[in-house]
C-alpha cells in the first residue's frame, strides 16, 4: 500500500475561508492518517509553533454555512467548532505529528 497523497484528493479539500486556502482538521486528520484529536492536541502543545496565520478558528456561523457543503458528511456532525490549517500549519503539523503519512 502507497503513502502517497494525490492532488486531486487534497484539491477537493482546500477550503476558502476568510480569504485563505485552508482544510478542516478532520480532514487533515484523515489525510495524515491519525484522529482528529491528535492534530487538536499538536495545537494545543505546541502553540508557538502555530503563530498567526498557521490555524484559523472557524466561528460558529462559518461552520454552520460550511456544513450545508457537506450533504452527506459526519462532519455536521461535530460538537466542537473546527479548526482550519493554512499551507504553513500543514507543514508545522506533518513535522511534529508522529504519523508515517505526515512524514
Amino acid at each position: 500500500m502507497s503513502n502517497i497523497i494525490k492532488l486531486e484528493n487534497i484539491q477537493e479539500l482546500i477550503l476558502v475561508i476568510r480569504g485563505e486556502k485552508v482544510i478542516i482538521d478532520s480532514d487533515v486528520a484523515d489525510l495524515y492518517g491519525v484522529e482528529t484529536k491528535r492534530i487538536n492536541e499538536a495545537v494545543k502543545n505546541n502553540p508557538d509553533k502555530f503563530p498567526a496565520g498557521y490555524v484559523i478558528y472557524l466561528k460558529s456561523s462559518e461552520w454552520e454555512s460550511l456544513k450545508s457543503k457537506f450533504s452527506s458528511s459526519i462532519k455536521g456532525g461535530k460538537v466542537k467548532l473546527p479548526s482550519a490549517f493554512t499551507e504553513k500549519g500543514l507543514y508545522m503539523l506533518a513535522t511534529i505529528l508522529k504519523s508515517k503519512i505526515a512524514a
